[in-house]
């Protein structure tokens, strides 16, 4: 994995590093969808993750040492602010957005999330080498993400203990592709507490679950870091299962077979079976032009950073053909 510490970026360069923070922002903010999705499709995933691994004893040590300089460029300051900066202002301006819109409008808006995964998945298995290995591993990876995916949401107490090891589960799957963090806490019955304790700014309800992802991402990171650096073809095959895994729960179109009373007393789905759309139906075209233009938008900005999308090769090319 490179030098991320010493690496150096133009304006520009940064501005995408923004872009990406707030797509990976928005994406952890939908129960389903993980930013650890939009960091892999974006290109910045293992920088990610090298730069969270570099938050260390040394550093620790440059630190308390009051050697600020030194510190920060240890653990690539820049990427961290401009990353984070554009993820903690996608999550404050864009969570009242997006709980309103789960809310009233669900269906087109699952669907626009459903056609990013999938050019997502598109853009990334073209940079695999296939071997008969690699498809076994990505049958685990997608089993295991198909399994965690339809599991029945809990109704859990939101104490400090519960929420601290709630946030360090979820942050585990924030930085896995196609595992959502926010559906970890959906599944563990903190979602409603904690998007509520952002929309409020309640630093004090917070805390504990940010106390438990800090540990969490600590941890997962380094993990993640020697996978990658030893096993990466296997690794990038099991994170891509992960996000075919997923698409059973951002596929639009729902049936809810059982509700459940939360704490507040809403009425809220329990068990939902995935059903096809009313394909004369409004909200069924509306909903796959939504997904057609994340499918396209994707593979644009996987083709501009790589210059070899699948998908725009062969429709460069055909459209080279008719001409």
């Amino acid at each position: 994995m490179e030098n991320v510490e010493k690496k150096t970026r133009t304006p520009g360069e940064y501005g995408y590093l923004v872009f990406t923070g707030a797509a990976m922002g928005a994406a952890d903010v939908v129960p389903g969808v993980s930013g650890g999705t939009m960091a892999f499709i974006l290109g910045v995933y293992e920088e990610l993750i090298h730069t969270i691994k570099s938050v260390n004893a040394k550093f620790l040590r440059l630190l308390f040492a009051f050697r600020i300089r030194e510190a920060l460029e240890h653990v690539n300051w820049k990427f961290i602010i401009a990353l984070g900066g554009g993820l903690g202002g996608a999550v404050l301006s864009l969570a009242r957005i997006l709980s309103w819109l789960l809310e009233h409008h669900p269906v087109p808006l699952y669907a626009f999330f459903f056609g990013l995964v999938s050019a997502s998945i598109v853009a990334v298995s073209a940079h695999v080498h296939w071997k008969p290995s690699m498809a076994a591993t990505l049958v685990v990876g997608t089993l295991v993400a198909y399994v965690i995916v339809g599991r029945v949401p809990m109704d859990m107490p939101n104490d400090p203990l519960t929420l601290f090891l709630s946030g360090s589960v979820a942050i585990c799957a924030m930085i896995l592709p196609g595992i959502s963090g926010s559906f970890i806490l959906l599944i563990l019955g903190q979602y409603e507490f904690v998007i509520n304790a952002v929309k409020e700014l309640d630093v004090i309800a917070l805390a504990p679950a940010v106390a438990g992802m800090v540990l969490g991402i600590m941890v997962f990171a380094r993990i993640l870091s020697w996978l990658l650096k030893h096993y990466h073809q296997v690794t990038v095959t099991l994170l891509i299962g992960f996000m075919l895994g997923s698409l059973r729960r951002i596929w639009p179109f729902k049936e809810v077979q059982e509700w459940m009373e939360n704490r507040h007393g809403d009425l809220v789905p329990m068990v939902e079976h995935n059903v096809l759309p009313d394909f004369g139906s409004g909200v069924f075209w509306t909903s796959l032009g939504l997904c057609v233009f994340g499918f396209i938008l994707i593979s644009a900005l996987d083709h501009m950073k790589s210059k070899a999308n699948p998908f725009v090769r062969v429709w460069a090319g055909n459209k080279a053909n008719r001409e």
